[in-house]
């Protein structure tokens, strides 16, 4: 693949966020709407099937479905966009890497293989068939928290070399994380926390991110994004009161209990840019619609310039 014929992958990407109805179906009336409001938010792009697109609960017919309604809109409407092919077996992720290539997105989203730890050399070798089935398209190694094995910034280094993977979105795990990135992966592209990305930029590291806050405000977040690059002090300002919203609004649901997808799908509900819903497909618990309206009050208090985008 010669990496140089695009521009490095940057800015503020939106997540799909899937509308499940009460049967547990899918409502794709209501996610084409969602797409809609995202394309004209004039975000940076979209991405499908991260987590908070519940990539892991989908039939392949599904799957495929939403793909094709992505890169549909997407096209037609100049956006760049990115599909997650990620799946926890390998033979299926590859096979969704394949079928991902053929709609010609800006890049692929791809896991580990996420039943046994991998090995540095186990990674490398999965990525390095992922790069096969993807054909020229860029990879994007998506490694978070909760992956079987969360890899360090030099471990990612060494599983990348010599495959299609030119961006990675990590966790901020331990107190070097900065120090270890700016070492090891200055030949990646790197997508940090939504809530932190300003900290990622003054610190040299961060492109952009698939971002949390986005969920809450695509508009919002990418004002944010764009401040950055001439106003970087008050980008920090406005960093310092979203992550005081997400720590005591938001976290306290995840230390109760309820997964990441539940979270970005009520920071969505809260920021009733469209009609996503808070209802996640079993067996995950989903957070009652009823804690949105005072949530929206304290997240209009705190971060105002988000909400009002």
């Amino acid at each position: 693949m010669n990496e140089n014929r695009k521009p490095r992958l940057s800015g503020n990407w939106a997540s799909l966020l899937l509308p499940i109805n009460a049967d547990e179906s899918i409502d794709i009336v209501r996610l084409a709407q969602a797409i809609d409001v995202l394309i004209a938010a004039g975000v940076d792009g979209i991405y499908s099937n991260g987590t908070a697109s519940e990539f892991y609960a989908q039939t392949e017919a599904e799957f495929d479905a939403i793909q094709a309604l992505l890169a549909e809109k997407c096209r037609a409407a100049g956006m760049s966009f990115m599909i997650g092919a990620s799946q926890t077996d390998p033979v299926l992720q590859l096979a969704r890497v394949r079928r991902a290539a053929a709609l010609r997105p800006r890049a692929i989203q791809v896991i580990l293989p996420d039943w046994w730890p991998v090995s540095n050399e186990e990674a490398r070798a999965f990525l390095l068939r992922a790069s096969e089935a993807a054909e020229d398209t860029e990879l994007v190694l998506y490694n978070p928290p909760h992956a079987k094995r969360v890899l360090a910034p030099s471990d990612i280094s060494v599983a990348t070399a010599g495959t299609a993977v030119t961006a990675t979105k990590l966790s901020l795990v331990g107190e070097t994380f900065y120090t270890e990135a700016r070492r090891h992966l200055q030949h990646l592209a790197v997508f940090v926390p939504g809530h932190h990305l300003a900290t990622g930029v003054r610190e040299g590291v961060a492109a952009g991110a698939f971002s949390n806050i986005a969920c809450l405000s695509p508009r919002g977040a990418q004002r944010w994004t764009d401040m950055m690059a001439g106003d970087l002090d008050t980008a920090l300002e406005w960093e310092g009161r979203i992550r005081t919203f997400i720590t005591e609004h938001i976290l306290p649901f995840a230390q109760a209990g309820y997964s990441n997808a539940a979270l970005d799908k009520l920071l969505a509900s809260i920021g009733g840019w469209a009609d996503v819903g808070t209802r996640l497909r079993m067996p995950y618990g989903s957070i009652d619609a009823a804690e949105v309206p005072a949530l929206r009050r304290a997240a209009q208090a705190l971060i105002p310039e988000i909400m009002n985008a």
